[in-house]
């Protein structure tokens, strides 16, 4: 079997904290599944984050970084605005939506991380203050930091 390479590990460490069974537990996309409309809803404290919003947040920032790998222009995310999109109420098809989205900006994320050379993890692309390396792995660290969130938010609305 031939050894990891670089570029492997990371696709490996993109999908493990989005999809895949890992030994740290619950990834995000497991975070989210079976979730009612109303428990996606549910603020766990007047003025904080529900779910949803977190589902919107994830994927805005896998876009995010999607953009910065490609050199994309800004303004392509379905939804207006940035980083954070308030989600009160919402139908079980919205939910549905949400999570669609999110399972694209992964797909299009990998895409992305696939079209990296390993010589260019070090480097940074243009316009951005960061490596390549440093974004394809914050994005992991990102989706495993929410799934936890998301678990919390979970316990604490009593799912």
């Amino acid at each position: 079997m031939a050894s990891p390479t670089p570029m492997s590990e990371l696709i490996t460490l993109l999908e493990e904290t989005f999809r895949r069974r890992a030994w740290h537990g619950t990834n995000l996309l497991g975070s989210v599944r079976g979730l009612t409309p109303e428990q996606a809803a549910a603020r766990p404290a007047p003025g904080r984050h529900n779910i949803r919003e977190l589902i919107l947040h994830t994927a805005y920032w896998k876009y995010a970084v999607t953009r910065r790998l490609t050199g994309l222009p800004r303004g392509s995310f379905p939804h207006p605005g940035s980083n954070w999109f308030v989600r009160d109420g919402g139908t079980a098809a919205d939910l549905r939506q949400d999570i669609a989205l999110l399972k694209t900006c992964h797909r299009e994320l990998l895409q992305a991380a696939g079209r990296v050379r390993a010589s260019e993890l070090d480097r940074k692309p243009p316009k951005c203050r960061h490596t390549r390396g440093f974004m394809i792995r914050g994005a992991a660290a990102h989706d495993l930091y929410h799934a936890g969130q998301i678990q919390l938010i979970k316990r604490l609305i009593g799912v």
